[in-house]
């Protein structure tokens, strides 16, 4: 990680860097935790379809089961890769020395939010307004 200042908020003290390295540490083990949990989901997906959705000795209940059981497989993988996004981008951000810069205005995302959720992208203020559309 290239040594730069990282923005701050004026309440708050610069990154250490044993806090940066902590919030490295923690990103870096989503990311490893995640590709492996999407790896399973992949198996799993592949398993579902594999055993077919239609044919002899399946009644209509078991097509339904196996639907739900492929949709469900399907959503857990699209959320477990945009958690993966959501991660490597925070450890690109990391190493270009971006990360605590809001992406909306620029400001300082703040440190207490960065070490409660280190995938944030936007400062309070702007993440409140995005969720009002």
């Amino acid at each position: 990680m290239p040594k730069t200042t990282l923005l701050v908020r004026s309440d708050e003290d610069p990154w250490s860097d044993a806090e940066l390295a902590e919030v490295k540490t923690e990103l870096e083990a989503d990311r490893d935790r995640l590709r492996g949990e999407l790896e399973q989901t992949a198996r799993d997906l592949q398993d579902i379809l594999d055993d077919g959705v239609e044919g002899a000795g399946n009644d209509q209940a078991d097509v339904g089961s196996k639907g739900l059981e492929r949709d469900a497989e399907m959503s857990l993988a699209a959320n477990q890769r945009e958690l993966l996004y959501q991660t490597e981008k925070a450890l690109d951000r990391l190493a270009d020395g971006t990360y605590g810069k809001c992406e909306s205005c620029g400001e300082p995302i703040g440190k207490n939010r960065l070490m409660a959720f280190p995938r944030a992208t936007l400062c309070i203020p702007c993440k409140q307004r995005e969720e009002r559309r």
